[in-house]
């Protein structure tokens, strides 16, 4: 039987991995400066003639947690790792779509290293 903290951690990792697929419909309808506020000021932006495009990028390539270090530098990486770039299409200031792209697969789930791009924004629509 799986002991309180072992449940707690496996419910944890599973809300992770649902945040990017929850955020794509929940930010839906968010005004666009809030969007900033909460994701922080995009790297990129694609003016459109119907609207606006932002991209966010996590570059830095996100583990998930199944990593193995042994002795003489042996380690074992049974995780994916992962990037993410967030793209949030605008319209009459107001997100309209949103979208990931790049390898963003790890252990948690297909969209998983996107989920610290979305975190707050996430956390805005629940209030």
């Amino acid at each position: 039987m799986m002991n309180r903290s072992a449940l707690m951690l496996v419910l944890l990792l599973a809300a992770c991995a649902g945040l990017p697929d929850r955020a794509r419909h929940d930010l839906v309808g968010m005004p666009r400066s809030e969007l900033i506020a909460c994701a922080g000021v995009p790297d990129n932006r694609e003016p459109l003639p119907d609207g606006e495009v932002l991209q966010w990028r996590q570059d830095q390539a996100v583990q998930g947690p199944l990593t193995v270090k042994g002795p003489f530098s042996l380690e074992l990486d049974l995780s994916g790792h992962g990037t993410c770039h967030l793209v949030a299409r605008i319209r009459n200031g107001r997100v309209a779509q949103i979208e990931y792209t790049g390898p963003s697969d790890t252990l948690l789930g297909r969209y998983a290293a996107c989920a610290p791009l979305v975190r707050a924004c996430e956390r805005l629509t629940r209030l």
